[in-house]
């Protein structure tokens, strides 16, 4: 466009009074409908409970999630159907990182998903102290086929749990809490992240084994995953649904619905593997119907918080393929 030409919007041309600003602000808005479109294409479930958030910080939380959705992909998704060495995805991983830290400084990247993400991080306070264990997570992916109980644990911190303190730094933005209620919601977030990371990996046994070649959970074979150990894993998510909880009822009111809808959701995902034989569950990918999607989310939108995780008695509806 020249100097000459009008803007898209017919705000002032280049070079003229205002012009800069209206192009920055035009930028911001483009980015962050990008990164709207990304994650609502890619998750429903997300979408749905995204759409619960207050208006303030409903974006910031979209913003988040675009990011962490393009990081997936280069490690798991269409760079690696596109044919690209595991040495080239590896770069491109690295490349996202360095762009997503200097945006971080900057609060400009020609990627309109991190730029986005920067808007997001640079006013709630996101730093390097949660993104960087985020990408090392990502990074262990494309070299890692197997867990220890230590890089289990590291493993789900930095792909999950941080996600979650990402969010909990934009619900508590503008809100004066202690440092005792902080340390509560930091528990929780962790806990809740670490819960939906476990019960993905149980739903998703059969593909990251066939399919990528991964087993994340530590002394657990998928060709023979026994009845006990499926249990075991699930008592360890229903005590991580415990913890978050706890403190979701304290939650500002902005953030308490959604959070509270996605709890419910992976609760129902855990009651029905726990429903679902081990010899089954390696072979199915356990989902959610959406009319009990449906149902679940209005529940949350009439206000109501689980203070527990939800029973975990087997039902007889326990897959929807």
């Amino acid at each position: 466009m020249s100097a000459a030409e009008p803007s898209p919007t017919g705000s002032t041309p280049t070079g003229a009074t205002g012009s800069v600003t209206d192009g920055r602000d035009l930028y911001d808005r483009v980015a962050q409908e990008t990164a709207s479109i990304v994650i609502r294409r890619y998750s429903t479930s997300f979408g749905l409970a995204a759409r619960l958030l207050g208006h303030e910080i409903r974006q910031d939380v979209e913003n988040v999630y675009a990011l962490v959705r393009i990081a997936d992909e280069i490690v798991d998704g269409v760079a690696a159907t596109a044919g690209l060495p595991p040495e080239r995805v590896l770069g491109l991983l690295d490349a996202l990182e360095r762009d997503t830290e200097d945006a971080m400084d900057t609060g400009y990247s020609s990627n309109l998903v991190v730029h986005a993400f920067a808007i997001s991080a640079r006013s709630a306070g996101i730093e390097r102290d949660l993104t960087r264990p985020f990408f090392a997570s990502m990074r262990a992916d494309l070299s890692r086929t197997e867990h220890t109980p230590e890089t289990f644990r590291e493993y789900v911190y930095g792909s999950a749990e941080v996600v979650g303190l990402m969010c909990l730094r934009i619900f508590l933005r503008g809100h004066d809490v202690d440092d005792a209620e902080r340390a509560a919601f930091v528990v929780g977030a962790r806990s809740l992240g670490a819960a939906f990371q476990k019960v993905n990996f149980l739903r998703d046994l059969s593909a990251d084994h066939d399919e990528l070649g991964r087993s994340y959970f530590p002394g657990v074979s998928v060709d023979d995953l026994t009845e006990a150990q499926k249990l075991s894993l699930l008592d360890d998510i229903d005590a991580d649904l415990d913890r978050s909880a706890a403190v979701l009822s304290k939650l500002p009111k902005s953030s308490r619905r959604a959070v509270a809808l996605a709890q419910e959701l992976f609760a129902e995902l855990a009651k029905r593997i726990r429903a679902t034989p081990a010899s089954k569950l390696v072979r199915t990918r356990v989902r959610v119907p959406d009319p009990v999607k449906l149902r679940i989310a209005a529940g949350a939108l009439a206000g109501r918080t689980p203070t527990t995780s939800i029973p975990t008695t087997p039902t007889d509806e326990s897959t929807d393929r």
